[in-house]
């Protein structure tokens, strides 16, 4: 894909947002959508969607309470930053750290398929919250719009317990979990 010339990586993930200026001196707060903000702080280049699609060094990063405080080439002064207050950052998906083995980010668990030990079909991963104590895997059909989600899910915690088997390879995650629960 591309945006005015620039081209855009087709593995962009969204990772937060731009929440406005941090200081005076051009530097940016982002909001990120993970407890960790391993992408944002090892990713060098990002995209953001205001005013349109472009790519950004980030020359300098670090955390601050639960955001993230970057300083972007090209951005220089508060009203610089403010400017892109609103804006959606992402990062290319290749641009992700590595992660012991064991270790998965919530995003490459999305679709994969649910069974039980009983060889019965749960459904796929749709999506997974965080209830403060462990992931939870929100699992239904396929078919089932994400309006009516709730209403057909099933919340299976993401701990070793209940989820014995994540096979990305094989796209399954394999659960001790009945299909009367």
């Amino acid at each position: 894909m591309s945006v005015g010339g620039v081209r855009v990586p087709e593995d962009l993930i969204l990772v937060g947002y731009v929440s406005g200026a941090y200081g005076i001196h051009g530097w940016v707060r982002i909001r990120p959508y993970s407890s960790e903000a391993d992408a944002l702080m090892s990713a060098k280049t990002w995209w953001l969607d205001k005013p349109d699609m472009h790519d950004v060094y980030r020359m300098e990063v670090k955390i601050h309470g639960e955001d993230v405080v970057a300083r972007l080439v090209g951005v220089v002064g508060r009203d610089a930053a403010e400017a892109l207050k609103g804006a959606t950052v992402k990062i290319s998906r290749s641009h992700f750290p590595p992660l012991p083995d064991g270790e998965f980010y919530w995003l490459d668990l999305i679709g994969l398929s649910v069974e039980n030990l009983q060889g019965e079909s749960l459904g796929v991963v749709r999506d997974l919250m965080d209830n403060g104590a462990h992931p939870i895997l929100r699992v239904a059909a396929a078919d089932i719009p994400d309006t009516e989600l709730a209403k057909h899910e099933r919340l299976i915690p993401f701990v070793d317990s209940f989820v014995k088997e994540v096979d990305q390879k094989g796209k399954k995650v394999l659960v001790d979990w009945g299909l009367d629960f």
